[in-house]
């Protein structure tokens, strides 16, 4: 029987991070398996093939791209909500997971017969919790422990202030540890996501269960129109976030161009104010070497991976890696480290992609020399790993296997509805 589901996201960012990408087409795909699926989003709002199944849960938006950490007008604040979202930014926290928690339970308070159930995307909010009272199933989507981001980010920072800044940001992961641990299902991305939650988050195992995200391999595709540009190199890799690896793979190009002054790099990413990026480029000699392009269009991205003749994947820890399946399935040769899910994802070394280390310039070097100079070491590993992503990791396969989980849930939930009736 087809179900009702009441999706949230606290951010469907559709051009920054994961949540978005997932959100559109998992809510695509449910509804293609003849589901009906409602998405509940806070700010920035995710692109959905249905705008139908949109419904927003406004905010104070207080990190708006163009206005970072603004001072909403006086008339803004219209209730406690919208307060406390502002004193705990103002006292250097992240508010959006509580406040955005509170806000949907507040608009799903009289709405709870129109749902089968409720499926979360890591917000994990006190609302949340307070939803597991109001009697409703809920299932969660743990990618990664973000407990992972926090530690690399202070491992990378040396300054006191920025150290203590950044332990007061992460404030929230105390309660979405506390209320993840209430959740009797969740799902998670990759067997070493579903390792490291339970490791740093204290849940039981046979809580967590794996279901790889996906790609649309009519999207991500080859294209055999365009010629690849010699000695080019992709990577989809933020340039402010020490866990993506840029700095590692701006330097393993500064070792590639030694013995090949055609290499050169486009980064799918922007830099944001005070970078260290451009200083490292820099000091690399890497100018004119390096291209950063954003805001383009999907269609234009699979372009740019139709150009390249290598992919890199240099992130230190990827509880799974969206960018790899996406360059697999445009038939692109992926040299990737071994940091977290990565060889999960990308399969066996040598046969569907190239693994090396994390943190090691010398090691993703060598991985890029090697592809770049045997055509057909790049041929043969493009096709097989678009196979891969096939047979493994399309939207499709991960909503019927999301569904499963979903009737897993409401399984478990019959017997305790029968305990409370009697």
């Amino acid at each position: 029987m087809p179900l009702r589901v009441a999706y949230l996201v606290y951010r469907g960012n559709p051009h920054c991070g994961g949540q978005g990408v997932y959100t559109r087409y998992l809510a695509r795909e449910l509804a293609a398996l003849g589901h009906e699926v409602e998405v509940f989003s806070g700010p920035p709002y995710p692109e959905l093939d249905d705008p139908a199944q949109l419904t927003r849960v406004p905010s104070l938006d207080l990190y708006r791209p163009d206005n970072p950490f603004r001072v909403p007008w006086p008339w803004e604040f219209k209730s406690r909500i919208d307060v406390q979202e502002f004193a705990i930014m103002c006292g250097a926290g992240f508010p959006e997971p509580y406040t955005f928690s509170l806000r949907v339970r507040r608009m799903l308070r009289h709405r709870r017969h129109q749902f089968d159930l409720l499926h979360d995307n890591q917000c994990l909010g006190t609302g949340l919790a307070r939803m597991i009272d109001d009697g409703w199933p809920v299932l969660t989507t743990l990618h990664h422990p973000i407990t992972v981001d926090r530690d690399l980010d202070l491992a990378h920072e040396q300054r006191r202030w920025r150290r203590l800044a950044m332990r007061r940001w992460y404030g929230f992961l105390g309660m979405q540890t506390k209320v993840a641990r209430r959740i009797p299902r969740h799902l998670t991305v990759s067997e070493s996501s579903k390792r490291d939650i339970a490791a740093h988050m204290d849940i039981p195992l046979d809580r967590l269960h794996v279901v790889p995200v996906g790609v649309d391999p009519e999207t991500f595709r080859p294209v055999p129109g365009v010629a690849r540009v010699r000695g080019r190199i992709m990577t989809t890799a933020s340039a402010d976030v020490p866990m993506k690896g840029l700095a590692p793979l701006l330097e393993a190009l500064a070792k590639v161009r030694t013995e090949r002054d055609d290499a050169h790099l486009v980064v799918i990413g922007k830099m944001k104010g005070k970078s260290p990026i451009p200083a490292l480029i820099e000091r690399l000699g890497l100018e004119g070497s390096v291209t950063f392009v954003s805001g383009v269009t999907t269609e234009r991205i699979v372009e740019l991976y139709a150009e390249a003749e290598v992919a890199a994947v240099p992130s230190l820890y990827e509880g799974f890696s969206l960018p790899a399946i996406e360059a697999m399935a445009c038939g692109v040769p992926v040299v990737a480290t071994t940091g977290g899910a990565l060889p999960e994802v990308v399969g066996r070394d040598g046969d569907t992609g190239l693994l090396v280390p994390p943190g090691d310039p010398s090691a993703l070097a060598a991985g890029l020399r090697r592809v770049l100079d045997d055509h057909d070491l790049r041929a043969g590993i493009g096709e097989r790993g678009r196979a891969r992503v096939l047979e493994r990791f399309t939207w499709r396969i991960t909503a019927a296997r999301t569904v499963e989980q979903y009737r897993a849930l409401l399984d478990d939930q019959l017997p305790n509805d029968r305990a409370a009736r009697c």
